[in-house]
């Protein structure tokens, strides 16, 4: 498939919904019949970690959910037992953000939440990274999730409400050595997060930012090693989630989990100095 110009999901051509989108190819629901008076919530990397906790803690809230991700088995295992619309996709293929977007908006006829949590890690020297890894981590982790935002904010901004929730971590605000890629990715989501923020003033829509300590995901594995900063606890996929659900419910611009995270930033701005010998000790 081909798309051409600068349209967004919001606004394609009329009646059509392109051939190889999951809303032409056979969208899979799940559970009970949709309800159009529910608010929705497209909640991607839902197959598993912090995304699934995520689907499942706003399904018990009674939420409509559109879950995405690339293994389609999994993202079935998440929907079990609601309602929800399972669209997997490749976020980091050429018009993958585009075709979720119009595939979830067709399915449901509205977004009220989107929750970004697709993403990838590499960790090892950056002199060491294979150049199609660098590519890789910025393709998902940064250029997928600002395409994906840009497709679903216009029907956000039409109905005059909704709200963005985008995941940040503790690399992006402090920068982890070994991590150089990912830091930077996550970097600069915390930059457009408040430059959003800024633009969507007196819209209705709003943007959360949620940054955590490691997560007891399979995330660090899959990076290429487990997580080295054995003095941090990790953090249960299901707490990220509340954290989320509670987040998105009182409108909350940043959240940090757990709360004392917002430390280190401060140090780091205030004593930039201290900091580095600290991190360079114990880091």
């Amino acid at each position: 498939m081909t798309l051409t110009g600068s349209g967004s999901a919001h606004d394609p051509p009329a009646g059509a919904i392109p051939r190889g989108t999951a809303a032409a190819s056979g969208v899979r629901r799940h559970g009970p019949a949709r309800r159009l008076d529910r608010p929705v919530a497209l909640v991607t990397g839902a197959s598993s970690g912090i995304g699934a906790a995520t689907a499942r803690r706003f399904a018990m809230d009674g939420w409509q959910l559109i879950l995405s991700g690339r293994d389609r088995g999994r993202l079935e295992r998440t929907a079990s037992g609601t309602s929800a619309v399972v669209l997997p996709a490749d976020l980091a293929a050429p018009g993958g953000p585009r075709l979720l977007a119009q595939s979830a908006l067709h399915a449901t006829g509205r977004i009220d939440v989107l929750v970004a949590g697709a993403g990838i890690g590499w960790a090892g020297p950056f002199a060491a990274m294979p150049h199609t890894d660098i590519d890789r981590v910025l393709a998902l982790d940064l250029n997928a999730t600002l395409h994906l935002v840009r497709e679903v904010l216009p029907s956000m901004i039409t109905a005059r409400r909704g709200r963005v929730v985008l995941f940040g971590s503790m690399a992006g605000c402090l920068g982890v050595r070994e991590e150089a890629v990912y830091s930077a990715a996550k970097a600069g989501l915390a930059v457009f997060a408040e430059a959003l923020r800024q633009e969507l003033r007196g819209t209705g829509v709003g943007v959360t930012f949620v940054v955590s300590g490691p997560v007891d995901t399979p995330f660090h594995a899959r990076r290429g090693r487990r997580d080295g900063r054995s003095r941090l606890r990790q953090i249960s996929p299901g707490s990220v989630a509340c954290v989320v659900r509670e987040a998105v419910r009182r409108g909350r611009d940043e959240v940090f989990v757990p709360d004392w995270l917002t430390l280190p930033a401060r140090a780091r701005a205030l004593a930039p100095g201290l900091y580095r010998r600290l991190l360079y000790r114990f880091g």
